[in-house]
């Protein structure tokens, strides 16, 4: 068996069409079972569960493996009941074909024709078997013309490649190009052909028959022997999850498909990718490999290409997972659309049974259960009513609690109608995260999708990355009724961290907060679930039917008779069609039926009184918060969402008129210029703080002062550096220099300190003493001393100037944040930093800043006016034997007093 090749073929259809009957059928013709089951006999082989068996219909998909010629075929018997139809669509993703049964008795119903979507959606071959043939009133032509016109034009019976092959061959060349080009030269299609043209899905097989009474059942084992194709595996080992159990045992299966290499007993398996934070990525090995057929499973060492598996050992796994090199899969189309609360019994506890319900989550994903934190109250999203009632029973079974459900809700989402820039800001004491996002509307049934324009030179590749799965990670809330958000593109515009300050989660708040902000700013719009459906009522009835869809603000096509019967089609929305069933077969007689299928959402029709109805508070929901964390004097602090955008740091990325701009030229993130520092001093311009700024605080109010200072463009390197106008003091002025970060910008301090972190100190505190001097303002150095335990801080007098050592756990700029906050307004101030997120807060402080380069400038030019333009102004007041000295000489020896030269230089410019 493991050396053949392996084909996994699923069964689908609509509920009581025969699907069980068919796959008995199956196994019997190939003597994997000994006598056919029923299901209402209550014995099928593949409804092994208690209630499936004693409700007689299938719940969950089951498996049975067969031979087929020379293939080992695992066959997966699904769902037909609409409730249960997220459980066919998780086993649509490991088929390699499969088989739609159609009721001959009642042709292509509601669900057949969304069956016959998803399986265009996962683009898998499909053959045909039209049931129930012996039933009196069955026709074969007027069934095929029905196939034809409902689901493809390509329907073919293959029933006639033997009874009348030029009709079948002549019909099935009109499916592909090179059929009817082999048809037209020799009268005859190949089967090659034949069989990649049903691989293409250009052509699909219908066969009729009885399963019951296992007639045409051998026509199409034969048909799936020759036509169908196994699907293409890798070379290295891959797998596709589909299913999460648990055996009688209470160890929990992952059901999964080998899509490449060799699963072995005890291999390691893990799910990391690219893109996944550390604490989500597990390991784990597959402790036993069981091949179930039915109830019984055989136990084997490994499993090779195409293998249908349970695997023990995996706690971690989800449907849908992809492992090895296999990627996810698809998000399901079919979606629960109906919400209820759970009612416990008295006295359970709440939170246990909240944890215990969500095991229940991963094997039946579509079940969401949600914990409802403003009512307390756990809730479950369905898909139907049959499918609480089955729910119920499990509870009761698993857990031993005899649960009820509440009246139902619709399931709602949420959506926008314009383009819009979403703001989130993360900035706690020592955090540090801002996003700019855009939002824009997509089409329904669309839902989500994520993107980046976002430079790398702006914000480094990890940091995008991260956004985009903050993104895709949570399941973000619109701001009308709190329902979930879909149809929207995403995209990440801009963003900035902090080399020091920033961590992964900062990036989330800032992710999720941005959404938000952008939801509360944009027109924001509530879908409702949209049923399609299919109405058959006596033509005298029609104008009824008509009336009924118009009050339930419905969309219909039609009528088209067909006989006695009006035929309607079109769409109506969820909440107005519960219950509508039951009032046809009324107003009928039982004449008129009617099939419903999820067509998707639209926009709601009574959106703004179930927005008001729901009570939702946007602004109060403190898990998804709408407005930003900003810091101010040390301290984080609140901002509302519609004032964001005053405090921002960077500029908006996106332009005016709706239209999108490519993010280029906004400042560099703070990790960036971090780096570039060490070898050029980069920071942001004057007129690009300001802006900043006067966006945030509005225009900034000049000081005039001896600080004032006027800007001159640097040929070399284009970056802004000031230089002092002389003039009256009406104030006092006081100059706050960043010691360590003035030390690690100028080359010469950064060398020594590298040597003598002491001298460093000391060598800018002599110059620092030599510039208050002459230019009589009040210097404060400040180092931080902030990781030094149990630190009180300290401040020294240190000649003319101050040195401040900072206490424990209080940064340098921390204190020059708040000594500016303190005097800002009543002195002239300056602070020498070359920080620039501290240089917007400087400004917005009012105080003036200075930059590494800047001070040094000033200090050089300091010296100069001591040497040249005050001595000269001055005269020589004493007989001093500098005076006497050359011009040369006196130059030299006024360096070597300042400091600027040794005499070692001296005497070698002496020499020459």
């Amino acid at each position: 068996m493991e050396d053949k090749e392996k084909l996994t073929l699923g069964i689908l259809a609509h509920v009581d069409a025969g699907k069980t009957t068919l796959a008995e059928s199956i196994l019997y013709l190939r003597g994997s079972i000994r006598k056919i089951g029923r299901v209402d006999h209550g014995d099928a082989f593949l409804d092994n569960y208690e209630l499936e068996r004693s409700r007689g219909i299938t719940i969950f998909s089951k498996q049975a493996r067969l031979t087929l010629g020379n293939r080992e075929v695992t066959l997966l018997d699904t769902p037909g009941h609409v409730d249960f139809s997220a459980e066919m669509e998780r086993t649509l993703q490991v088929l390699d074909a499969a088989v739609l049964v159609i009721s001959g008795a009642d042709g292509v119903q509601g669900h057949v024709e969304t069956l016959w979507k998803l399986l265009k959606y996962y683009q898998i071959p499909v053959f045909l078997f039209v049931n129930k043939m012996d039933q009196e009133g069955t026709d074969r032509e007027k069934l095929l013309s029905e196939l034809k016109k409902r689901l493809d034009g390509n329907c073919v019976d293959f029933n006639q490649e033997e009874t009348d092959y030029a009709a079948f061959a002549e019909e099935a060349a009109m499916s592909d190009e090179k059929l009817l080009e082999e048809y037209l030269e020799s009268g005859s299609v190949d089967r090659k052909l034949l069989k990649k043209a049903i691989a293409d899905r250009k052509l699909f097989p219908c066969f009729f028959g009885s399963a019951l009474k296992i007639q045409g059942v051998e026509e199409l084992l034969k048909g799936l022997e020759t036509y169908a194709s196994t699907s293409p595996y890798r070379k290295n080992f891959s797998a596709r999850v589909y299913k999460i159990s648990r055996d009688e045992a209470g160890n929990r299966l992952t059901h999964l498909k080998v899509t490449g290499g060799v699963l072995k007993v005890k291999m390691p398996l893990t799910n990391r990718r690219e893109g996944l934070e550390e604490s989500e990525i597990w390991e784990e090995k597959a402790d036993q490999i069981r091949l179930y057929s039915g109830a019984g499973y055989q136990a084997v060492n490994e499993a090779g290409p195409g293998s249908i598996c349970a695997v023990t050992g995996l706690s971690r796994t989800f449907a849908g997972e992809g492992l090895g090199e296999e990627a996810e899969g698809n998000l399901p189309i079919l979606e629960p659309v109906l919400t209820y609360r759970i009612e416990l019994p008295e006295g359970t506890n709440v939170h246990e049974t909240f944890l215990k319900l969500l095991k229940l989550e991963e094997e039946i994903p579509e079940l969401h259960i949600v914990w409802n934190e403003r009512l307390g109250e756990i809730h479950a999203q369905v898909m139907g009513e049959v499918q609480i009632e089955i729910l119920k029973s499990l509870i009761r079974d698993r857990f031993r609690l005899d649960v009820e459900f509440g009246d139902g809700n619709i399931v709602y989402k949420e959506t926008i109608l314009e383009p819009v820039e979403g703001v989130g800001h993360f900035e706690p004491l020592r955090h540090y995260a801002e996003v700019h996002l855009l939002l824009e509307p997509a089409e329904r049934g669309s839902g989500l999708s994520f993107d980046t324009v976002c430079s790398e030179d702006v914000l480094d590749r990890n940091w995008q990355r991260l956004i985009l799965t903050h993104l895709e990670e949570k399941k973000h809330l619109g701001v009308l009724t709190g329902s979930e958000i879909t149809d929207m593109k995403i995209t990440l515009l801009t963003g900035r961290a902090h080399i020091k300050h920033t961590e992964g989660g900062d990036f989330r708040q800032a992710t999720y907060r941005a959404v938000r902000q952008g939801l509360r700013k944009a027109k924001s719009i509530l879908l409702e679930p949209v049923y399609e459906y299919r109405l058959e009522v006596p033509a005298d009835l029609v104008g009824r039917a008509m009336a009924d869809i118009q009050r339930m603000n419905g969309k219909f096509s039609g009528p088209e008779l067909e006989g006695e019967m009006a035929v309607l089609t079109g769409t109506a929305p969820v909440s107005a069609m519960r219950g509508y069933p039951r009032e046809v077969t009324a107003y009928s007689r039982g004449r008129g039926r009617i099939s419903v299928a999820l067509s998707g959402y639209e926009s709601c029709h009574n959106g703004e009184e179930i927005a008001a109805l729901s009570g939702y508070d946007p602004d109060g929901d403190m898990e998804n918060p709408t407005g930003s964390v900003f810091c101010a004097h040390g301290a984080g602090f609140v901002v509302d969402w519609d004032q964001v955008e005053d405090y921002m740091h960077l500029e908006s990325a996106w332009g005016n008129g709706g239209e999108k701009t490519e993010p280029e030229g906004l400042p560099v993130t703070e990790s960036i210029r971090r780096q570039r520092a060490a070898e050029a001093e980069t920071y942001a311009s004057e007129e690009e703080l300001k802006a900043i700024f006067e966006r945030t605080y509005g225009p900034v109010k000049k000081e005039r002062g001896s600080f004032e200072k006027r800007v001159r463009r640097s040929s070399s390197d284009s970056v802004s550096a000031y230089r002092p106008i002389k003039k009256e003091m009406p104030q006092e002025q006081y100059l706050l220099v960043d010691g360590y970060n003035i030390i690690f910008s100028w080359e010469d301090l950064n060398e020594l300190s590298r040597v003598n972190m002491e001298g460093a100190r000391s060598k800018l505190a002599d110059l620092l003493c030599n510039y208050q001097g002459y230019r009589k303002c009040h210097v404060i150095l400040v180092f931080d001393a902030y990781k030094v335990e149990g630190n009180h801080g300290e401040v020294v007098k240190y000649h003319n100037i101050h040195i401040v050592y900072t206490k424990e756990a209080e940064t340098a700029d921390q204190y020059i944040e708040k000594t500016v906050h303190a005097i800002g307004r009543k002195y002239g101030v300056t602070v020498a930093t070359s920080d620039g997120l501290e240089q917007v807060i400087i400004l917005g402080q009012g105080a003036r800043r200075l930059s590494a380069r800047g001070l040094r400038e000033e200090i050089e030019a300091a010296s100069t006016e001591i040497r040249g333009d005050y001595l000269n102004r001055q005269g020589p007041t004493k007989n001093l034997l500098i005076h006497q000295l050359p011009g040369e000489m006196a130059e030299l020896m006024e360096d070597v007093r300042l400091g600027r030269r040794t005499m070692e230089d001296g005497k070698k410019k002496g020499s020459k």
